[in-house]
């Protein structure tokens, strides 16, 4: 179970991450639901509260979850690492490999209908993709494991920390939350 998952996660010493973070931020949100979010990693504000996105770029996604008539309690939120990296930097190549066993089985316990990266490291690690979000968002992949029953149909975000930096990408954004909905519809 995702229960299982993280109490396993919370005795895992496999990643260096661990020590210099307060709390593992694992999931929020519903595993029953059908759109699984993963961004990079915690920051500060997800470090201190042991949650993914409550900070200033979870408000931001909340907003973005509404604008297409979505919370918390219909997704799920997790990110490829799980302690925070000093300084808020991007989580290493290793790191995120350390814990992509824990990301896969996530998304395999999950099995949503939709899985979306959010930002350009968790669209690299999960799409197995070399570009940017830029060019990655906008763009539906198949995404899969030995674990799942179906391939999932997954896309890529603008990480929200990025749009509050970039507003101007806030309009392609609005496009891809359209196709979201879209695709959850379709799949009702």
């Amino acid at each position: 179970t995702v229960e299982e998952l993280q109490t396993a996660l919370e005795s895992f010493d496999g990643c260096a991450l661990r020590k210099t973070a307060t709390n593992l931020v694992f999931t929020d949100g519903n595993p029953d639901a059908p759109v699984l979010l993963i961004g990079e990693g915690p920051g500060a504000e997800e470090d201190r509260q042991g949650l993914p996105f409550v900070g200033p770029s979870g408000k931001l996604l909340d907003k973005m979850l509404a604008s297409i008539g979505l919370d918390r309690s219909g997704v799920l939120i997790s990110n490829i690492v799980f302690w925070r990296p000093p300084g808020n930097r991007t989580p290493t190549p290793q790191e995120a490999a350390v814990c992509m066993p824990f990301v896969e089985r996530l998304i395999e316990l999950v099995d949503p209908r939709v899985l979306v990266a959010l930002g350009g490291p968790a669209a690299k690690s999960l799409l197995a993709q070399t570009d940017g979000v830029g060019r990655l968002r906008g763009k539906w992949f198949s995404y899969s494991t030995p674990g799942l029953p179906r391939p999932i149909e997954a896309t890529a975000l603008y990480h929200p920390a990025y749009l509050l930096r970039s507003p101007g990408q806030k309009r392609p954004t609005w496009r891809d939350l359209l196709e979201i909905k879209n695709k959850l519809r379709a799949g009702e």
